[in-house]
């Protein structure tokens, strides 16, 4: 098994964020040093940084990042928040559906008013440790939601995922794929089926690229191979992340997520959404109210081809995410818990836990 490399760290002096660029993956491995608030938003808005943890991640570190250089500027008082406000609101516009954005945003934002009066350098220190308490949060999110996943396994088991929601889109272990690199890592035999995710291919760039270099036992189709394997007896359940989940258990996730629902409906295979609670956005009350991004059409076109594969200016529509309703999810897996319907009171309870 080969270790995955480190995908989102600060740099040495803490001027920069050092990501692995996931648009090259998988067939070169490049890091790139990131300082300004320009590179950080194309950066997530290109996709070279992805998955809702990690962009939450890759969120903190930059507010950390951009903090220092208004404070080594001079800046201080309300001069210095209202530069820092301005810079969280521009990175949170990247990419509107994936919570963790904005989430990891206010939580650091949180962090600084709480601060107000205090010298500016004090402000980034503290900003710095609000940055590394959330990796350090995501990874121990990720075991305890692959151990939930896991618990609902057994050897053996065929499993399809969707998209990417592994080590590459966290911190460590993944979301959706979470379970099956637990399971690696315990000796524990699964069969994952991993569809190639169109039009960005997230699911054989990087979702197949991850499990192979962790041992397990991945095979790689086409999205439309779906109902073949799920009619062929292969498939005992799907696991896949997600992006945004609703106050009544909607769930927003890579497009095509939705048809992987439809689908193990029909054949009566269990659907699970895995995911942690920053998540769940409790103030949205269902998938009518997600934002769904719309993307280049070029994406469909010409992206990943040697030569454009459509028709010279043919009209694209290119959603990035879908909603999958609530009845056709079997359980919602966060690391407090599996939730299962109705949604509007297990997601609560999960938060009013919380006291």
């Amino acid at each position: 098994m080969a270790e995955l490399p480190e995908n989102i760290r600060l740099s040495p002096d803490g001027t920069g964020v050092v990501i692995l660029d996931q648009t090259q993956l998988p067939r070169r491995q490049v890091f790139l040093t990131l300082g300004t608030a320009e590179e950080m938003y194309q950066a997530i808005r290109a996709l070279q940084v992805r998955g809702a943890p990690a962009i939450g991640i890759f969120a903190g570190y930059c507010l950390y990042v951009l903090a220092g250089q208004l404070e080594r500027e001079g800046l201080e008082g309300a001069d210095f928040f209202a530069r820092l406000d301005r810079l969280g609101k521009f990175l949170s516009s990247a990419r509107p559906t994936a919570v963790n954005l904005s989430w990891a945003v206010e939580r650091m934002s949180r962090r600084a008013a709480s601060m107000a009066g205090a010298p500016a350098a004090d402000i980034v220190r503290a900003l710095g440790e609000e940055a590394r308490a959330i990796r350090r949060e995501d990874e121990e999110m990720c075991l305890s939601i692959s151990r939930y996943g896991l618990s609902l396994l057994k050897e053996g088991d065929g499993v399809l995922t969707h998209c990417n929601a592994g080590p590459l889109a966290t911190s460590r272990y993944g979301t959706g794929q979470g379970p099956f690199h637990l399971a690696a890592q315990l000796g524990m035999k699964l069969r994952v089926y991993a569809d190639e995710t169109r039009p960005l291919l997230q699911g054989a760039r990087l979702t197949a690229w991850e499990l192979q270099r962790a041992g397990v036992d991945v095979t790689l189709i086409c999205d439309n191979m779906a109902s073949m394997v799920m009619k062929q007896g292969w498939i005992q359940a799907c696991m896949v992340g997600c992006d945004r989940v609703a106050a009544n258990g909607d769930v927003a996730n890579k497009i095509g997520t939705s048809a992987v629902a439809i689908l193990a409906r029909h054949y009566r295979i269990p659907f699970y959404v895995l995911g942690p609670t920053s998540t769940v956005d409790l103030g949205c009350p269902d998938g009518d109210h997600i934002p769904i991004e719309e993307r280049d059409g070029e994406e469909i076109r010409s992206l990943w081809y040697r030569e454009p594969m459509a028709p010279e200016g043919v009209t694209c529509y290119n959603p990035a995410f879908d909603v999958t309703p609530h009845q056709l999810i079997t359980a919602i897996v966060t690391e407090k818990g599996i939730c299962r319907p109705p949604y509007t009171r297990s997601l609560a309870a999960l938060f009013a836990a919380e006291g």
